[in-house]
């Protein structure tokens, strides 16, 4: 469902790589999409890897990319702290997959290492929560229902932690990064009705709760939760807006040594 959701933007990430990188990192790859696309546009002369924390996840790309016979591959492992090869991909990206690092400068800098001189850096992130009402209706809605639901923290790893376009700057910048570019960008982001009841009771702080919730609450904040949602239905489709930002940079500075030291 989520791939099909972030389809127009898995197309503008895959489409910024230039033709001519051969080996890329995709970040916080969760099932594969993204990954598995540009596996497709490298073809046999490349190849991408993707990274992820999640167990069943990777496992899901795998067979993903098992069916599909291509030249992508998965890890389960923290880009954060992973030993990367030094200096092996032309090119690193993410749908999505950068506002969870706990400390983000050591995690760029730790791609840094893995970037080639000259690599390209390409990312997608959500701009703030203002800027997406449709990403927190689910948590306004249930609010008088569960005063007690944890609430966001803007600084804190998490969905929109990048939504400080300076902030993200200075994460790439003490990181060793370079030609640093980011451009707000909006897609219009759509999924079947019949999936949403799933969607708003699966996700974000309020999939959280519910996990716990006994079967009357959970009932009552569904119907209720699900009723806000009415002004993205149309017909048999949800949608919306998603506003993001298109962030960019390029490895032609020396990288970090350590990147706890330049936080």
């Amino acid at each position: 469902m989520l791939d099909g959701m972030f389809r127009p933007l898995q197309d503008r990430l895959v489409e910024a790589v230039s033709a001519s990188a051969r080996e890329v990192l995709d970040i916080g790859c969760g099932t594969g999409a993204v990954a598995l696309a540009l596996a497709r546009r490298l073809g046999a002369a490349g190849r991408c890897v993707g990274i992820d924390i999640s167990e069943p996840m990777i496992a899901l790309a795998r067979t993903r990319a098992d069916a599909e016979g291509g030249s992508a591959e998965f890890l389960c492992a923290d880009a954060q702290t992973h030993a990367f090869a030094p200096a092996r991909f032309d090119a690193i990206v993410s749908r999505f997959g950068v506002m969870f690092f706990a400390d983000p400068v050591a995690a760029f800098a730790n791609l840094r290492r893995a970037a080639k001189q000259g690599a390209e850096l390409h990312l997608i992130a959500w701009r703030g929560a203002a800027d997406n009402p449709f990403m927190t209706t689910a948590e306004r809605a249930a609010a008088p229902l569960l005063p007690t639901l944890p609430a966001r923290k803007p600084d804190g790893p998490g969905q929109f932690a990048f939504a400080d376009a300076q902030r993200v700057r200075r994460i790439l910048d003490d990181s060793g990064w370079a030609e640093i570019d980011i451009q707000p960008i909006e897609a219009t982001c759509s999924f079947p009705e019949s999936e949403l009841v799933r969607y708003l009771s699966r996700l974000g702080p309020l999939g959280l709760f519910l996990q716990e919730a006994d079967e009357r609450t959970r009932a009552e904040v569904v119907k209720t939760v699900r009723a806000a949602f009415d002004p993205y239905v149309h017909g048999a489709e949800v949608r919306y807006r998603a506003a993001c930002w298109m962030i960019g940079a390029r490895a032609w500075s020396a990288p970090a040594s350590n990147g706890a030291d330049r936080a």
